[in-house]
């Protein structure tokens, strides 16, 4: 399996002969670099802002100045791929509105600007020169190190060899031995290569990609995905609705009138008793296919919409149900499939389970979300959680980032409330 980061890659073998401890190299020298270069511009454009900011032309130089940090996190974001395959998620919202002023007000306003501002300040004054000096002592010494008997032979004549410019080394036995010593240093120095870059990693990770940050897009994405799969869901079941519509339902219809017909041509006797049975058995055959094309997805919830679809459902209600619904236009597919489904349930629990005499639905849209109530004068004690079918719908808001609650004490009434957030759409009645 292929590590990670820098830190799975230490934790198993294999570790010195992978790129890992070229690629922590790389991670701290390009840190190097890196910070000098912010060091020099956020120390320029602070000092050019402040002697100018008297005639007000060094006020946005102030301004870049405290900005600094979100392009020097940007560049830690993307180093940091070299030792950590996990991305830094950047914290950072986009703006309400498009253009500059409104972007620099948001960035302004947001925690993670002074959070990262914080960081590119430690990072120039700080960290860079622990990066610059851990690539030297464990990397660019033992190389040196290692190449003692090369220098011998060139640059010394084969006399001498300066050893980290300290020490001199006159014969080769010496400077074999110095070179196997800087392979042992070597060695080391590629574990304290991961471990300095792996902590550096660490600590830029906090500071400018803090796990809530991470934990907030994940939520996010789950949030998206599931909104996917409820979109997919109403799909098929649309989809198998007008196949059983147009499919299997003409067909029954066909074989209910080929059966009259041969009822009527068949003379009285046995057969045409049989005959009359057949077309009984197809017509509740066929009762039963409208009643089952309704529960999965009814026509008029697609044609009329929300009102249309629970005022059909409390024409069909064992009892008698008042419905109040004050909502204009169309609201998202899969918010109408999910409301319709929960007060059918709502209504069939109702006639079931409550001994109740009348029932009620009632609800509008208003503040950007849809507020439904289905209230009975049963007998009340109703329970979400023992199976009553509420616990399934629930979950279906739920992925709507809607929410149901019931209310049944022992002796009625029971009211349940539904609440999806969502937007009128155009989409024609």
């Amino acid at each position: 399996m292929h590590p990670r980061n820098v830190w799975h890659a230490m934790s198993g073998p294999g570790f010195l002969l992978s790129s890992w401890p070229w690629r922590s190299a790389g991670y701290l020298l390009t840190g190097a670099v890196t910070g000098g270069v912010a060091l020099v511009l956020i120390a320029a454009t602070a000092a050019a802002g402040a002697v100018l900011a008297l005639v007000l032309v060094g006020i946005p130089l102030l301004v870049l100045a405290a900005l600094a940090g979100i392009p020097v996190a940007w560049v830690e974001r993307h180093r940091m791929r070299l030792i950590d395959a996990d991305p830094a998620v950047d914290p950072h919202r986009a703006p309400a509105t498009h253009g500059l002023w409104a972007w620099l007000t948001t960035r302004i306003r947001e925690q993670a600007t002074w959070r990262e501002l914080g960081h590119a300040l430690l990072f120039a004054v700080l960290l860079w020169p622990v990066d610059a000096l851990v690539v030297a002592v464990a990397l660019l010494c033992p190389l040196s190190m290692v190449a003692t008997p090369l220098l011998m032979a060139t640059v010394g004549g084969g006399q001498e060899a300066k050893v980290l410019k300290q020490w001199t080394v006159t014969t080769w036995p010496a400077s074999f031995g110095v070179a196997v010593l800087g392979v042992v240093l070597l060695l080391l120095g590629a574990y304290v290569l991961g471990v300095v870059a792996g902590a550096r990693a660490g600590l830029t990770r906090l500071l400018i990609a803090p796990r809530e940050a991470e934990l907030d897009t994940r939520v996010v994405e789950l949030s998206r995905s599931r909104l996917r799969l409820v979109d997919a869901f109403e799909a098929e079941r649309r989809r198998i609705e007008r196949d059983l519509h147009d499919g299997a339902q003409q067909r029954l219809v066909g074989l209910t009138m080929t059966l009259g017909l041969a009822r009527l041509d068949a003379p009285p006797g046995p057969v045409a008793d049989q005959l009359a049975k057949a077309q009984e058995e197809a017509d509740r055959v066929l009762a039963e296919l409208r009643e089952l094309i309704r529960g999965i997805h009814p026509k008029v919830l697609s044609d009329h919409g929300l009102p249309a679809a629970v005022a059909d459902a409390a024409d069909r209600s064992a009892i008698p149900v008042e419905v109040d619904l004050a909502l204009s236009g169309r609201l998202p597919q899969a918010v109408e499939a999910a409301a319709y489904f929960v007060v059918r349930e709502a209504l069939t629990n109702v006639a079931r389970h409550s001994a109740a005499s009348r029932a009620e639905v009632s609800g509008g849209h208003r503040d950007g979300r849809l507020f439904l109530q289905v209230r009975d004068n049963g007998r009340g004690g109703a329970d979400a959680g023992a199976g009553t079918g509420l616990t399934g719908l629930a979950d279906r808001v739920s992925a709507l980032d809607g929410r149901i609650s019931l209310s049944s004490p022992p002796g009625g009434p029971t009211l349940l409330r539904v609440e999806i957030p969502c937007v009128r759409t155009d989409r024609s009645a």
